[in-house]
C-alpha cells in the first residue's frame, strides 16, 4: 500500500516507503522532521491491511488527529495529523491513486474527499466521558 504525508504548508510530500516508519527529529527517524516541537522519537506509523495506524511514543508536544490529541489511532485518507505543531494531511488508497493520476496528467482538480466507512471503534477516545 502506498501512503504519503502532504504538508499543510504546501511543501513536498513525504512518501511512507516502509511498513513501519519512525517519525521524529532524531537521526534514526525514518520520517525526519527537523522542528523544535517534534520529539526525537515522536511516533510510529504502521501500514497494515489497508489501514495506516499511528502510535505516539510519549512525545512532549503530542500527536493530534483532526485536532484531537491521541496516543494511538487508525488514520483515514485526508485526516489531518499534527506532530507537535507540524501538520500534514494523510493520503493513501484510492485518494492517493487519484492524486497521483492528477499529478501525472499535469494537475487538474483535486479528487473529492472520500471517507472510509470505519466504525468509531478504530478511533481512540473521541467521545468525552459523561
Amino acid at each position: 500500500m502506498r501512503a504519503r504525508l502532504v504538508p499543510a504548508d504546501g511543501g513536498p510530500p513525504i512518501e511512507l516507503v516502509k511498513d513501519l516508519s519512525l517519525v521524529g527529529r532524531g537521526e534514526d527517524a525514518d520520517v525526519r522532521l527537523d522542528h523544535k516541537n517534534v520529539s526525537k522519537c515522536h511516533c510510529v506509523l504502521v501500514k497494515t491491511d489497508g489501514l495506516l495506524l499511528l502510535r505516539d511514543l510519549g512525545s512532549t508536544n503530542g500527536t493530534r488527529v483532526n485536532g484531537q490529541r491521541v496516543r494511538r489511532a487508525a488514520l483515514l485518507p485526508n485526516d489531518a495529523v499534527g506532530f507537535g505543531t507540524v501538520k500534514y494531511k494523510v493520503m493513501f488508497g484510492a485518494d492517493l491513486d487519484a492524486a497521483l493520476a492528477a499529478e501525472a496528467a499535469g494537475g487538474g482538480a483535486a479528487p473529492p474527499v472520500r471517507r472510509n466507512a470505519l466504525p468509531d471503534v478504530y478511533r481512540e477516545e473521541h467521545t468525552p466521558p459523561t
